[in-house]
């Protein structure tokens, strides 16, 4: 999801670096980690090239609808609302989180082995901090395995929902359970427990979530902090606002419904499907060396001989 713009060279390519640089400010930069997915060589990650993630996960605009969805949809637990009411600066750097969110996708599904889990080993530091109580005067921590699995669920259903509906509607039924396998591997070593790893789980698992839900004060305060959602490049905004629009209308319909989005659905439909399915190619042919194809190159290089 990240990129590294070569260097222009010609209107054309001074236009598409240009963009890149645009686009992958929303993902990139500020205090996220910074990771190399050309090195070492022949290290193939936790997944590998072979991977559905790798598929699913490279495709930029479709994780970024995902991505916004899987905010809106997660900020319904109210555990998981307080957790980052209460331990996280969102409301001031929504898109730092953004960043953080997006390095921490990419390093554990593209970087070297060594790199994912230093990002799982950080993140479940982090975890180990956050801790309190709702409101209401129920406990949570953002390690209870329970906990996890939303998270992770309401994460992994939307990137891939995204990328049936933007990037390739034909992947197969099979593709789309090794996907979830594939993923809970990532959910698991951070601590989550019974993990959905098909389809027809993770169906289940949010139908059986649904009474767990709800959508007061707070879950309000995040639709309007992502509706503003600032763009570090204001030639970008329209673009964020696309995102966020797709990103509701991503939403499974009881979600959209408990969030208030009912109203103008049918619009939001006609304007954010075609309007996500015009740009993604545009994005496309401006991330051409985005971290997919980069660690591709790391992973079928020979690895460095051995000392």
């Amino acid at each position: 999801m990240n990129n590294s713009p070569s260097s222009p060279s010609g209107p054309l390519e001074y236009l598409r670096s240009a963009l890149a640089v645009r686009l992958v400010s929303l993902t990139s930069g500020g205090n996220a980690p910074q990771i190399d997915y050309l090195s070492p060589p022949g290290d193939p990650g936790l997944f590998g090239p072979g991977a559905v993630c790798w598929r699913v996960h490279g495709d930029f605009t479709s994780m970024m609808v995902g991505g916004i969805s899987a905010l809106l949809l997660q900020c319904l637990h109210p555990l998981a609302m307080a957790g980052v009411w209460d331990h996280s600066n969102f409301r001031e750097d929504v898109i730092g989180r953004l960043r953080r969110t997006a390095t921490f996708i990419a390093g554990t599904t593209y970087g070297s082995r060594a790199d994912a889990q230093a990002l799982l080993a950080r993140v479940r530091r982090i975890h180990a901090g956050v801790h309190g109580t709702t409101p209401d005067g129920h406990p949570y921590a953002a390690s209870d395995p329970a906990l996890l699995t939303w998270v992770h669920v309401a994460e992994v259903s939307s990137f891939l929902h995204s990328y049936l509906r933007y990037a390739d509607p034909t992947l197969p039924g099979s593709e789309q359970d090794r996907y979830y396998s594939e993923v809970s591997l990532i959910a698991t070593s951070l601590g989550a427990t019974n993990v959905p790893a098909c389809r027809a789980e993770v169906a289940d698992y949010l139908r059986d979530m649904r009474g767990a839900l709800r959508s007061d004060e707070r879950t309000r305060e995040v639709v309007r902090v992502l509706r503003a959602l600032p763009t570090p490049h204001p030639g970008t905004r329209w673009f964020g606002q696309l995102l966020f629009n797709a990103g509701v209308d991503l939403l499974p319909p009881w979600a959209a419904e408990m969030l208030g989005f009912n109203d103008l659905a049918v619009l939001r439909q006609w304007v954010a499907r075609p309007g996500v399915h015009a740009a993604a190619p545009v994005v496309r042919w401006a991330l051409r060396n985005g971290v997919a194809k980069r660690a591709l190159r790391r992973a079928n290089a020979p690895a460095a001989p051995s000392s």
